[in-house]
């Protein structure tokens, strides 16, 4: 039901640049992640894979960036993955992905912290300057590490503004060392060009250790969740945010190559005890370092410099974007609203970044974070794949709904990639932290407790939904499941004549919907208001079935009738949609109109669309074919809606030369789908230059014309009428147009 309790709106400020947001999606990415994952990729898939990690991480991260850049432009508000989950797949699927955003960033803020806390330390400790702090090392980490989280949850709280400036500031120093170490190696290996040799074997464990070391270092990309998360604060979102994603990605895959090439030929081959690469390897998550001392004089305080800046620019990105997260949820109702509370002086969501501060410090001070970050990893793999799934089914779902500032160019390819390669890569993690692969699906399976407990009682219904305002369910049966959408008491009666052989004829089980037909000026609430008609068009249409065939109704609310229609199909597995149509659409960027048009794309099942038939009994009957199942399905249509006693059908088809068509064997290949005795189905095939003049000089001479839908796909009909408009347009004989479900489309259709 719709939740009639009014509530404040909720509005952060926005200030953020796209410089800004570049800035922070490359402060997440270039992280401490990346100084351990060198020396461990190295060690497991030698020095060229160390290169190939990165690179082809890079390209999934720019397949996925696009998909993020396609949703945030058309869907720019904090919340990320948790905003695209909730208009692509309702409220269950969305809860669980903002639930994972929230946990894997606020892990990754822990680590971050105890990054930055460790390197300092022992550089200090280096120095000597620690005095008798050094005996206490431990201790000493985990109380700065809960220092810098606290520092940085205060720069959050102090507004989008500050912590665009400050995460700027920390994400160019630690840029400008990367490139600087990038540089040097580049310049090593043409100074000495006998340093490429330690690229020799390039691969020496074979290709499947390269899924490995993708896996645990593919995090070091997820740069593009925070930017999504600031899509509530960035100027000119539409436009700043895919830009802002597809340079983060592009920047980070070219440093990261850069600065793994350097530290392949930073070691010089005979200085040490084994092949450079092994040398490089046997230090694990310092091998980067001790390869970088080698390269260039005062590397430690260089590393050191560039890991603070990296772990401290990356702890504050993480920090945004866990509280971006939460806060989404809490100002959907999905946790309490406390998480929603904005601070009237700042602007900040305080409640949010309260509750995701106590998991950074928490973690931070008691846990053991390297597996658990391996969880973040496998739910950042997670949210990939999800956000992919999810463009998919928006663009082909809701594309006509939404003002897209980009579009990916040849979709659907890039997402099915992603998805492809983020499902092996989350597989082959299991290599890394078994433990990870235990905590991962506990969050999981505890975000489904709370949803079921809590989150469903209480969320808000959001502009993008589908509200079922009164619904009688059925039972469930072997019939064949058709639905009539019904508009008002007048569309009704005009449908139901002939909906009556048509459910006679497939021995039924009937579902009334209707869509209520909701102004967009008007408030969700008070959406109930319309539904008057509605109602009266289903008890009209119940009064003359009810006794003939077992009924079902249902009364529904979506801003987007078509979708609104289309999911109802999906949700109670419809084998055949019947609908009315009334005539001319309102604008030429539709052929039918802009219901019947996304119905007949999408809807994945028989479509039977009424034109002017009204309560008539139709004895010649005209059907212009030209093959095809769409062609099957309209001589099968017109078979049950002629008169049963005196009835007879033409099959017409018209020569243009272009092709041949036999329309005598395609009525007898379909002669099984008939009610009709076959003698009474004539065909007729003439010669002609123009199909559609050959047609309506003979449908004068009908009562009825059924015409099978065209083929092309919606966007193809703007500029190119199609055969039934153009009948519709120079013909007032009764008209019905069908479309045929089945084969491998059809089926994709029913799940996305």
């Amino acid at each position: 039901m719709v939740d009639n309790n009014q509530h404040l709106s909720t509005e952060l400020s926005r200030e953020l640049t796209l410089f800004h947001i570049t800035m922070m999606g490359l402060g997440m990415m270039i992280g401490a992640g990346v100084f351990i994952g060198i020396g461990n990729a190295i060690g497991i898939v030698g020095p060229g894979g160390v290169l190939l990690t990165f690179a082809l991480n890079g390209v999934i991260a720019l397949f996925t960036a696009m998909s993020y850049a396609e949703l945030s432009s058309a869907i720019p508000k904090a919340g990320g993955a948790y905003n695209f989950a909730r208009i692509g797949f309702g409220r269950g699927p969305s809860f669980i992905a903002g639930w994972m955003e929230w946990f894997a960033s606020s892990i990754a803020g822990s680590m971050y912290a105890i990054v930055f806390s460790i390197y300092t330390l022992r550089y200090l400790e280096h120095l000597g300057v620690l005095g008798p702090i050094a005996n206490y090392m431990h201790l000493a980490v985990k109380t700065t590490a809960v220092l810098i989280a606290l520092f940085f949850l205060y720069i959050n709280y102090r507004g989008a503004s500050e912590t665009g400036k400050i995460g700027a500031l920390f994400t160019l120093g630690q840029t400008l060392f990367m490139v600087i170490i990038g540089i040097v190696g580049f310049y090593v290996a043409i100074k000495h060009p006998d340093r490429l040799q330690n690229f020799n074997p390039f691969l020496p464990n074979g290709w499947e250790r390269l899924l490995v070391t993708m896996g645990f270092t593919y995090v070091a990309f997820e740069g593009y969740e925070v930017i999504a998360q600031a899509g509530d604060e960035a100027i000119d979102p539409k436009k700043n945010l895919p830009k802002a994603m597809i340079y983060s990605v592009l920047i980070v895959t070219l440093t990261y190559v850069a600065v793994a090439f350097a530290t392949v030929v930073a070691v010089k081959a005979g200085t040490v005890d084994k092949a450079p690469w092994e040398w490089i390897g046997s230090y694990g998550a310092k091998g980067f370092g001790e390869a970088v001392a080698k390269l260039m004089p005062f590397a430690n305080l260089l590393l050191t410099l560039a890991v603070i800046f990296a772990s401290t620019s990356a702890l504050n990105a993480t920090i945004f974007s866990a509280t971006r997260a939460s806060f989404a949820l809490g100002r959907d109702k999905m946790l309490p609203s406390f998480f929603a509370k904005i601070s009237p002086k700042r602007k900040t969501p305080y409640g949010a970044l309260i509750f995701t501060g106590l998991i950074v410090i928490i973690v931070a001070a008691f846990l053991p974070t390297m597996h658990v970050a391996s969880s973040a990893s496998i739910m950042f793999l997670f949210l990939f794949f999800l956000v992919n799934f999810c463009v998919i089914r928006i663009r082909i779902n809701m594309s006509d709904e939404l003002d897209y500032g980009f579009l990916m160019p040849l979709f659907p390819l890039f997402p099915i990639l992603a998805i492809i390669a983020q499902a092996v890569l989350a597989v082959w993690l299991v290599h890394m932290s078994l433990i990870a692969w235990i905590i991962a699906p506990l969050w999981i399976l505890s975000g489904v407790l709370i949803y079921n407990i809590y989150s469903k009682h209480n969320v808000l219904t959001t502009e993008d939904e589908i509200v079922i305002f009164e619904e009688e369910k059925a039972e469930k049966t072997e019939k064949h499941n058709i639905m009539i959408s019904v508009a008002n008491p007048k569309s009704a009666l005009s449908l139901i004549r002939n909906t009556y052989k048509l459910c006679d004829a497939k021995n039924a089980h009937v579902e009334l919907l209707h869509m209520v037909p909701v102004p967009d000026q008007v408030a969700l609430s008070d959406a109930d208001k319309y539904m008057s008609e509605g109602k009266e068009a289903i008890y009209e249409t119940m009064i003359y079935l009810v006794n003939f065939f077992p009924i079902s109704t249902t009364i529904r609310y979506c801003r987007n009738i078509a979708r609104g229609i289309v999911s109802a199909v999906k949700e109670k597995n419809i084998q055949t949609l019947i609908l009315g149509w009334h005539g001319k659409p309102r604008t030429h960027i539709f052929s039918l109109g802009s219901t019947i048009d996304p119905i007949i794309e999408r809807a994945p099942c028989n479509v039977v669309i009424f034109k002017d038939c009204g309560d008539k009994d139709f004895k010649k009957v005209f059907v212009p074919l030209a093959g095809g199942g769409n062609g099957a399905y309209a001589l099968e249509i017109a078979s049950i809606l002629v008169d049963k006693l005196e009835g007879e059908i033409l099959a017409f088809t018209v020569k243009s030369g272009k092709k041949v068509f036999d329309i005598n064997s395609f009525v007898e290949t379909n002669k099984q789908r008939l009610h009709i005795p076959i003698e009474r189905v004539k065909t007729l095939a003439v010669e002609s230059n123009s199909i559609i003049d050959a047609i309506l000089s003979e449908a004068d001479n009908y009562d009825l014309i059924v015409v099978g839908g065209t083929e092309q796909p919606m966007i193809s009909q703007i500029t190119h009428a199609t055969m039934p408009e153009l009948i519709a347009q120079k013909c007032h004989t009764p008209l019905v147009v069908v479309k045929a479900s089945g084969g491998i489309k059809s089926w994709i259709k029913k799940w996305i």
